[in-house]
């Protein structure tokens, strides 16, 4: 040991001497914080690898219930449509191209004998005559689940000055209001009925707030506030609403094709949300009430964020990437023009 390291520990010692009150007191919170984070990190793990969500047949899988599924017609939520159908669900298949979703529902009625039923609507565009019609399409029907997964973000990213009016429209009309209408549909039913389950497709970009994707991550936040109110207003009714936490997943929105530990496709991830329900896993602690990432690579991002808990410098960081990814896209964009 060294003159200073030595000096550095004969000083605590007799600091500690000098104040055993003050010593035992700072050595205790020492034990706690250490015991805390160790309690915390177990748990993130055991939820993520070992426990099991809520079993669906809660909510009605087997017993004659609909599951209705937003942007259904492709990636994530054609994932869920069939994975909810393979559990036991009927399945209404909800998009704005009618005849890709005839042709998944047709699929998913011969492989697991379910009913399907189909409707198209333009949630971009929809008013209220428009949802009054897809309203009236969930008369009658049990509905046990309902996943909210339609979205859209930007072209590219860009800064907000510069994006077009109409993007934002559109960002805002199909992640906000479609989220909200449709839930507002199929709500009075599972009240009735005493049993439901949402579930909102959310973002990181929700959880860090992200430079020139500023009305997309505007949106995905929106979700995670949403669901927590929308939670507690609903317990007493046996009625969970959950936001999912999700990073990049290969889909056509996030333009991804190659897959990877941390960028799964749509069949893993899916699987991960169906089998962890009511387990936040990841967001165990981040301060996100009813906030839930499943996918065991996401979720290990999710808990390590919330124990740096180091925002300003994960912002400067998206902010970096994203100008990385404009000019990239510029640069392609200008090669496939000098192509033509």
């Amino acid at each position: 040991m060294s003159y200073y390291a030595r000096s550095l520990a004969n000083s605590g010692i007799q600091l500690a001497n000098a104040y055993p009150l003050a010593a035992s007191l700072l050595l205790g919170l020492g034990a706690i914080t250490i015991a805390k984070f160790c309690y915390r990190t177990l748990s993130v793990f055991l939820q993520i690898f070992v426990l099991p969500g809520q079993s669906l047949k809660r909510y009605g899988a087997k017993k004659g219930a609909w599951a209705i599924v937003t942007g259904a017609s492709d990636g994530i939520g054609k994932e869920f449509a069939f994975q909810l159908a393979k559990a036991g669900f009927n399945v209404f298949l909800v998009a704005r191209n009618l005849e890709l979703l005839d042709t998944a529902a047709a699929e998913i009625a011969s492989k697991y004998s379910v009913s399907t039923q189909t409707a198209s609507i333009d949630f971009a565009k929809a008013d209220d005559a428009a949802y009054e019609i897809l309203s009236q399409k969930f008369q009658g029907l049990d509905v046990g689940v309902l996943v909210n997964n339609v979205g859209k973000s930007h072209a590219m990213p860009v800064y907000l000055v510069d994006t077009p009016k109409e993007e934002m429209a559109d960002i805002v009309s199909i992640n906000v209001n479609a989220t909200m209408r449709v839930t507002y549909s199929v709500l009075p039913g599972m009240i009735q009925r005493k049993r439901g389950l949402i579930l909102n497709i959310g973002s990181f970009a929700g959880a860090i707030p992200s430079p020139m994707l500023a009305t997309y991550s505007g949106t995905k936040a929106f979700l995670a506030t949403f669901t927590s109110a929308l939670a507690e207003e609903v317990r007493q009714h046996g009625i969970t609403v959950e936001h999912i936490n999700t990073y990049f997943v290969v889909s056509k929105l996030s333009k991804i094709r190659k897959s990877s530990a941390l960028i799964p496709r749509p069949g893993p991830y899916v699987r991960s949300v169906l089998s962890k329900i009511g387990l936040p896993c990841g967001a165990a602690y981040s301060r996100r009430p009813n906030t839930s990432t499943p996918y065991w690579s996401h979720a290990l991002i999710d808990y390590a964020m919330t124990v740096l808990d180091m925002p300003t410098l994960l912002i400067k960081y998206t902010h970096g990437l994203h100008k990385d990814i404009r000019r990239r896209a510029l640069k392609k964009m200008e090669r496939e023009a000098k192509a033509l």
